[in-house]
Parts: structure tokens; sequence; C-alpha cells
């Protein structure tokens, strides 16, 4: 008998041991997110503001065709302009995703919350890293529609259309940062006080 009651008892602390354990690493995870969050959502306006000038660009070209000599120029201009918004806003995506990633969290749900925060972020880059490519092909055949003596001005290079397709199908990110910090909040009753605030 004295001896279950000393397993029990061994149980009791080691259970209580490992619910401290999970709750500091959720406390730790939940105050990077929430260092995060206001420059995510940011990002989240951003990228969905960019988003539509792509699709709305893509839509005139394609109404329209791409122009001739410094209209075509400057679509090309324009194409490179947007490629680089499109990898700055993915290298801003890959700030948070890196500052998520480089978390230690070795207990089941705080760990089920960053993979899956990572998960979000990297189809969000790849996205992102897919328009700009586009966009490069874009700007590339602006260049060589310029080139062609075939060419009368009322169409657009093969890439628009693809592009097009792309930002069509594009739906507007969440605040996946803010939903963790919520998830982990609830779970786990993460107060001001508990980030050392």
């Amino acid at each position: 008998m004295k001896l279950r009651c000393c397993c029990l008892a061994a149980a009791m602390v080691l259970s209580s041991g490992c619910g401290k354990e999970e709750r500091r690493e959720a406390v730790g995870f939940y105050k990077v997110l929430v260092e995060k969050r206001a420059g995510f959502a940011e990002t989240n306006g951003l990228e969905k503001s960019f988003v539509g000038s792509v699709r709305s660009w893509c839509e005139s070209l394609m109404a329209n065709g791409s122009g001739r000599g410094a209209q075509l120029a400057q679509n090309a201009s324009v194409a490179r302009d947007l490629a680089k918004s499109a990898e700055s806003i993915s290298a801003q995506v890959g700030q948070v995703r890196q500052a998520v990633y480089n978390q230690t969290i070795q207990k089941e749900y705080p760990q089920s919350i960053r993979n899956a925060l990572i998960g979000q972020l990297t189809k969000r880059q790849r996205f992102l890293q897919e328009l700009r490519a586009g966009l490069d092909d874009a700007a590339a055949g602006f260049e060589s529609l310029g080139q062609s003596r075939e060419y009368k001005g009322d169409s657009y290079p093969n890439a628009i259309g693809k592009l097009n397709v792309l930002v069509q199908g594009y739906k507007e990110p969440g605040d996946a940062v803010a939903d963790a910090v919520t998830a982990l909040g609830t779970k786990y009753g993460i107060k001001d006080a508990d980030l050392g605030t």
C-alpha cells in the first residue's frame, strides 16, 4: 500500500512538472507571436493590396493589349517593380516564419500550433515566389514583344494570362499569427503578467 502511494505521488509530481514545461514553452512561443503580430497584420494588408494591383493590371493588359514603344517599356518596368514587391512581401512573411521555426517546442499542443503556422506561412511564401517568377517572365515577355516585327500592340505576353489565373484564384489570407496567439492564450490562460510586461 505504501509503495502504491509513493508511485501515485511520484506520478503526480511528474505530470505536474510536464504541465509546467508545456506551459513554459507555450508562453515563450506566445511571446514571440505577440511581438510579430502587428508587423504580420501590416504584411497581410500589403499582400492583399499588392495582389489587387497585379489583378487589375493583368485585366487591363488582357482587355487593351500591351501597347507599343514607350507603353511596352513601361509595362516591362511595372512588371519588374511588381516582382520586387512580391519578393519584399515574401521576405517579411519569411521573417515571421523563421521566428516561429526557431522556437524549440517539444510538447504536442504548442508544437501542433507551430507546425500549422509554419505550413501556412510557407504556402504564402510559395504563392508570392510564384507570383514573382511570373512577373519576371512578363517583363521578359514585354521586352521580347518590343523586338518582334509582327507585334501589333494588341496582345500581351503569355505570362500575363498565367499571372491572371494565379491572382484570380487568390484567397485573402487570415491572420494566422493572431489565430495562434488566441489558441495558445485560451489553452494556457496566458496573461500579460506571464510575458514579463
